[in-house]
C-alpha cells in the first residue's frame, strides 16, 4: 500500500501518473489560458 510520503520510493506506476498529472495540468493550463485570453492581455496591462 502506497503513502503519500515523500520519502518512500516511487512506484513505476506511481511516477507515470505523476507525468501524467503533470501533463494533464499543463494543458489545462495551456488552454484556460487561450480560452481566456483577453483577461490575462488586461490583466498584464495593467
Amino acid at each position: 500500500m502506497s503513502t503519500d510520503d515523500p520519502a518512500e520510493p516511487s512506484s513505476p506506476l506511481e511516477e507515470v501518473m505523476d507525468d501524467i498529472r503533470h501533463e494533464l495540468v499543463q494543458r489545462v493550463a495551456a488552454a484556460d489560458r487561450e480560452a481566456n485570453r483577453d483577461i490575462y492581455d488586461a490583466l498584464e496591462d495593467e
